[in-house]
This record gives structure tokens, C-alpha cells and sequence, in this order.
């Protein structure tokens, strides 16, 4: 296994890193249907707290495995029996959120994670057999990080249940720490271009969950009942939403900023909020769906606020990490962090909190358009 070079021409998504992308799809549902279940049954604290732990374990997971192909890719038998042994974990991880949300129980959900940390370690440990120098000590590092990590996940399953919320914290930093350290003395070939479409791909991939989790939400009050003027806006709404969410994120050439492994490490760590924040939308939704019809016992902001914080979490994350880098002029920055705001302040609408949302997320749209098209022209002038 040799690294792949940095400015390979043409460097695209494989067809085995989409159907890797799918099938993460999976866990990213499982534990967005168990945060709708919790906010709908007004359990904030804990719905909250075990979507982001559970979240944290498949966007890791992904993010490792993305960052290491985009080096390391070679697509021979090896690689790709590899890459299906850690599609067998992440499908037993996405079978033990349940159980994780409801009783606490990480075991099936750890099991799920060791099996797709293993696979990690034997690419490393590859790629490290395949090299030499700092490169080698590199590889070496990341599957010792690796490997020491997973052990200190041991303490969501033998330490008592209040301890796990120390243990996530603690481990977690351990686990964001494993590239830094790695890679100090040698940086891995990651592939810009190719990073930033990978990105791109889960992200589409995350947005048609939403959309996906909400149609489910609309399907279930339509068999109940014919109330369309309720539901109709609540579907516009949350609709805008997730258009202006791919609209605003895929607004800008976000390879072009991606040159060291400082802008890397920022853009990618953010993405946790990102991805976790645009899958929360879709749990929002059907929330608000199920409030609409009498099924959630929260009120209607509080149901509102399930769609508007994750959409105002959003834009802000993308604004910091991603769209800041390719604005010009005051008013550009501002479109979406004065956006982020207003959609919060639509909480406050009640049962049009989503509806408002959506109409703010597509004004949020048009102003972007219209600014860009004025520098533009401005520029020709």
C-alpha cells in the first residue's frame, strides 16, 4: 500500500466510498429517529446528550476512514474486504442506539465501534508495512492511537451509568487528539479536492435523511388524519429548510482553502456540527409534525425549537468553518450569522415557527444570490 499523491489529477469518490457513505446512512437514521422519540416525549436532556455521543461514534468513524482513503486508496481485494468489515460495524453499532438511548446499554454499540476501529488499525498498520521514515512512524502512530482508544471505551461499559458522560468527554478529546499527534512529523497525502467532495457527498447524504425522516412524519399524520392546512405549511417549511441547507453549503469551492493540515483539522472537526445539526432538522420536523396532531407533549415553540436550533446551528457552523473563507465585504459575512439569529427569533411563532424558518432559510438564499451577483458585477466593471 503506497500513498497516493497529493495533486493526482482527476482524484473523484470511489463507488465502494458511496456505498460506505449508504450505509452509515443507517446509524445516522437510527440516531435521529431515537432523538425525535425523545424531544417528542419531552425528555430534552437526554435525547439531546445521547444523539450527540451517538452521533460523535458514526462521524468519527466515517471521518477516519474518509481522510485515511483519501491517502491510502488503492482499491485491491485487501482494501475492499477491509472497508466491508467496517461497513459490518457500523451496521451493528446502528443496531445498539436503541438499546444506547433507552437503557444506557453501549455494549452492542461498542462492539459495533471496535469492529470498525479494527479494520482502521489493520489499514494503518498496512500502509505503515508500505512505507518508511516519518511516514511509516505516521501510520504507526495512528493505529497505536487508535488502538488506545478503544480500550479507554471500555468505561461505557465498566463504569457506572454516571460516568458516561465523563467518559464520552474524556475519550473524545483523546480520539480528536490521535491525528494531530500522528501527524507531526509527517503529513498524510489527503487529497483536497477529493476531502471537500467527500464531505459534500455525506452531507447530500445526511440532508436526504431529513428529508427522508420528515416524509415518514407527513406520511403517518396524513393516514390519520386529512388536516391538510395544518400540515402543508409544516412540510413547505421544513422543506426550505433543507433546500436552503444544500443550497448554502455547496455555495462556494471549499477545496481551494483546504492547503495544510491547520485549515483541515478546523473545516473537518467542524463538521461534527455540521452533519449532526443538519440530521437533528429531519428529528425536528417529525417532532413538530407529531405536536401539530397531538402526539408530542411539548408545546408548539418548544416543537418549533426542534426544527429552528438545529437550522440556526446550521448556517453558523457552516458560515465559521466553511462559507466565511470565500466572502467579500461586510455584507456578505453577515448573510448568514444575522440569518442564524432570525431563524432562532421564528422559534417564538409557535405553530408557524417552521413555515417562518423556511421563509427565512430561502430569504437567506436570495440574498446571497443577489449579493454575489453584484460583486460579480462590480468586478466586470
Amino acid at each position: 500500500m503506497r500513498a497516493r499523491r497529493r495533486d493526482e489529477a482527476h482524484r473523484t469518490a470511489t463507488p465502494l466510498e458511496l456505498f460506505f457513505d449508504l450505509c452509515f446512512v443507517v446509524a445516522v437514521a437510527q440516531a435521529g429517529r431515537q432523538l425525535a422519540h425523545a424531544l417528542a416525549g419531552g425528555h430534552w436532556g437526554h435525547g439531546v446528550s445521547g444523539y450527540l455521543m451517538l452521533f460523535f461514534a458514526v462521524w468519527w468513524a466515517w471521518m477516519n476512514f474518509s481522510w485515511f482513503a483519501s491517502a491510502y486508496d488503492i482499491d485491491d481485494p485487501p482494501y475492499r474486504l477491509v472497508t466491508l468489515v467496517q461497513i459490518v460495524g457500523v451496521l451493528i453499532l446502528a443496531a445498539g442506539v436503541p438499546r444506547a438511548f433507552a437503557a444506557g446499554d453501549f455494549t452492542v454499540v461498542w462492539c459495533g465501534f471496535l469492529v470498525m476501529r479494527l479494520a482502521m488499525v489493520t489499514q494503518w498498520l498496512r500502509a505503515a508495512r508500505g512505507s518508511r521514515g516519518a511516514e511509516r512512524r505516521t501510520a504507526l502512530g495512528y493505529a497505536l492511537g487508535v488502538t488506545v482508544c478503544q480500550v479507554g471505551w471500555l468505561g461505557l461499559l465498566l463504569l457506572p451509568e454516571g460516568d458516561v458522560l465523563g467518559v464520552f468527554v474524556v475519550v473524545g478529546l483523546m480520539e480528536l487528539a490521535v491525528p494531530a499527534l500522528a501527524e507531526r512529523s509527517h503529513r498524510t497525502s489527503w487529497h483536497p479536492h477529493h476531502i471537500a467532495e467527500r464531505y459534500g457527498l455525506f452531507t447530500i447524504i445526511v440532508l436526504g435523511e431529513t428529508i427522508a425522516a420528515a416524509t415518514v412524519a407527513v406520511q403517518s399524520a396524513l393516514d390519520e388524519s386529512d388536516e391538510l392546512g395544518t400540515l402543508l405549511p409544516l412540510a413547505g417549511g421544513g422543506l426550505l429548510v433543507v433546500f436552503a441547507a444544500y443550497w448554502i453549503y455547496f455555495a462556494v469551492p471549499i477545496h481551494l482553502h483546504l492547503r495544510s493540515n491547520r485549515q483541515a483539522f478546523l473545516w473537518g472537526y467542524g463538521h461534527y456540527l455540521v452533519f449532526c445539526s443538519a440530521a437533528a432538522v429531519g428529528a425536528g420536523i417529525e417532532v413538530a409534525v407529531e405536536q401539530a396532531f397531538g402526539k408530542a407533549q411539548l408545546s408548539a415553540s418548544a416543537a418549533g425549537a426542534c426544527v429552528t436550533v438545529p437550522a440556526a446551528l446550521f448556517m453558523f457552523t457552516v458560515w465559521l468553518i466553511h462559507s466565511r473563507h470565500h466572502k467579500r465585504g461586510l455584507a456578505q459575512h453577515l448573510v448568514l450569522p444575522v440569518s442564524s439569529v432570525l431563524v432562532l427569533a421564528c422559534t417564538f411563532a409557535g405553530a408557524w415557527a417552521v413555515p417562518a424558518a423556511g421563509l427565512v432559510a430561502a430569504a437567506t438564499v436570495g440574498a446571497g444570490v443577489t449579493l454575489t451577483a453584484r460583486q460579480g458585477t462590480a468586478l466586470e466593471q
